[in-house]
């Protein structure tokens, strides 16, 4: 258990009474390993919706098994607790596994989309966001009553960007990956330190662009381009350099290489369509015809082909089981993949699109952002597509994000970001991002980061972040078997521990701002994104702000 083994040596060994953590103020606590009671008398009996309690964790001990898919848990809204305005802790074991086939999905929540209202407590882990996988298994809590930051903030341009490709979250640290298409330049991934700084991480090879960013066992892996800068109507680089490889970054400005995309089929790749993490294997795809396809790594330089269904196929995103990516060229419309055969799952997208660019799950469901139109289509439990609506008079919609509770999408031409506001609604979220002349704007990447979402823009390199609600996220990776997780509302704070330790605090709000009365039920192992997926075991929640030392405490009798 890490930390948390220190932590119960330490209260042994001071002479503490673990059963002394603390009970004031429980207003639930189920226990999970064979139903869904709560045991504290105000009886607030969650309704099962599929979890099961036969299917032991991978250490054998007992807990509710999570699918991912469509099993959660609900208490009804007359029994959900009212958090209101005051402090409260969300406590509560998980067990993850560490090879997955789909995202972690949300803990719990009990969260209004209609008025904006409630709380949010889940795990960030999402691909298929442009070209990279900005966030994976990072912890997020957020409350929210309706409030947003005024405007986004400008946190500068890395070196000379005119694009920010993509963005990954590693070991506490936000990295960009750039386009920089000058005579003597290179695409470059950046370090963001604050304050609109950013450091120099260096260029893995003399390719225009990096194009993608993925976080693999442990380590930062980046995927190299030539980006024809055209296609975003801009003049033509100068340097037309291939790119194509992958490479792992060691520090500084050191990257080790990785291989490049071949294949006796298709060629050799000068571009960089994709990376992702599915079911413990990293996959890259290219961007144009040259080597196109789908490749695994299988360590070292090597690369296993592992075909094409006909079309160009980029962005992968893991999601209940599958890889899906988004298509290129015409029809449009994603593919599936389940690690031997493809299948064409766009054929019910209507209006037609001509190219998919970008995925989200948000309530549980696939969502997909295309172009020439901009609509935003959600994939039904069936397979079919429905149309979401458009934003205003965008012609392409790109990287999405679920972020606090609703979904974010980002825009060309105008690099507005807009917010889906339920039915074919889309509210303009925050001011435009990119107003430099030109045909096209894009708001193309997005991460969440130090509980803001970050956006990268097109034609001028910048980045921007805001914050919607007030937020706190663990930004290192949430490690696989069992882990104590408390989220933590404590005045004018929001706290994140994991394993009794402190690994994140928002920053300071009034709490009179947020109220978060709602009519909804408690959600267990679902929330706004998606269905959860794993083990949990003894949740509590409190009408208090416990301390680090009950936290530790309750690490220290769970290993007892």
């Amino acid at each position: 258990m890490g930390m948390g083994v220190q932590c119960a040596a330490m209260l042994i060994a001071a002479g503490t009474c673990l059963h002394a953590y603390g009970e004031t103020g429980l207003q639930g606590f189920w226990k999970l390993v064979e139903n869904a009671r709560d045991f504290t008398g105000h009886a607030r009996h969650a309704e099962n919706h599929g979890v099961v309690f036969d299917a032991s964790a991978p250490d054998g001990r007992p807990a509710a098994r999570f699918d991912g898919r469509s099993a959660y848990m609900e208490v009804p809204p007359p029994l959900a607790p009212r958090l209101g305005t005051g402090d409260f802790t969300l406590s509560l074991w998980i067990c993850t596994e560490p090879a997955l086939d789909d995202a972690l999905g949300d803990l719990l929540s009990q969260y209004d989309p209609d008025t904006r209202r409630g709380f949010n407590l889940g795990v960030t882990h999402c691909s298929g966001v442009a070209n990279s996988q900005p966030n994976y298994r990072n912890l997020h809590f957020g409350i929210d009553n309706a409030r947003q930051d005024a405007e986004w903030t400008d946190c500068g341009r890395p070196g000379n960007a005119i694009l920010v490709f993509g963005f990954a979250v590693h070991e506490g640290n936000l990295y960009a990956a750039t386009c920089e298409p000058g005579e003597n330049e290179s695409g470059r991934v950046y370090r963001y330190e604050s304050n609109g700084v950013w450091a120099d991480c260096g260029s893995p090879d003399a390719s225009n662009a990096v194009a993608a960013l993925a976080v693999h066992d442990g380590q930062l892996y980046a995927g190299t381009s030539f980006y024809d800068t055209t296609g975003s109507a801009l003049p033509p680089s100068p340097n037309t350099t291939p790119g194509g490889k992958v490479y792992r970054y060691a520090g500084d400005r050191e990257w080790v290489f990785c291989g490049g995309l071949e294949n006796p089929e298709t060629g050799a790749a000068a571009t960089m369509g994709g990376l992702a993490v599915f079911r413990g294997n990293l996959y890259a795809t290219t961007l144009k015809q040259d080597g196109f396809g789908l490749y695994r790594y299988e360590g070292g330089t090597k690369w296993t082909y592992c075909g094409h269904p006909g079309r160009r196929v980029l962005n992968p995103c893991a999601f209940n089981g599958h890889l899906y990516m988004v298509s290129y060229d015409m029809p449009g419309g994603p593919f599936r993949y389940d690690g031997t055969e493809w299948a064409y799952v766009g054929g019910t997208i209507d209006p037609p699109i001509h190219q998919d660019y970008s995925f989200a799950v948000y309530g549980g469901r696939l969502h997909v952002s295309t172009w020439p139109q901009a609509y935003v289509y959600r994939m039904e439990p069936d397979g079919r597509w429905t149309a979401c609506g458009k934003p205003e008079d965008e012609l392409e919609t790109m990287g999405m994000m679920a972020y606090n509770g609703k979904l974010y999408v980002g825009a060309l031409p105008s690099s507005h970001v807009y917010r889906y506001d339920g039915g074919e609604v889309w509210t303009r979220f925050g001011q435009q991002l990119d107003t430099a002349e030109g045909k096209y704007r894009r708001a193309w990447s997005m991460a969440i980061y130090r509980g803001n979402l970050f956006c990268g823009t097109l034609p001028s390199g910048r980045v921007f972040s805001i914050e919607a609600g007030r937020n706190v996220t663990h930004d290192h990776a949430l490690q696989p078997g069992w882990r104590h997780v408390a989220a933590v509302r404590d005045a004018a704070y929001l706290r994140l521990y994991v394993d009794g330790n402190l690994v994140g605090e928002s920053a300071a709000f009034d709490p009179a701002d947020f109220d978060l009365t709602n009519d909804q039920p408690l959600r267990i192992g679902f929330g706004a994104g998606d269905y959860f997926n794993g083990w949990m075991r003894n949740l509590r929640i409190y009408d208090r702000a416990l301390s680090k030392d009950e936290i530790c405490r309750q690490c220290a009798e769970e290993l007892r």
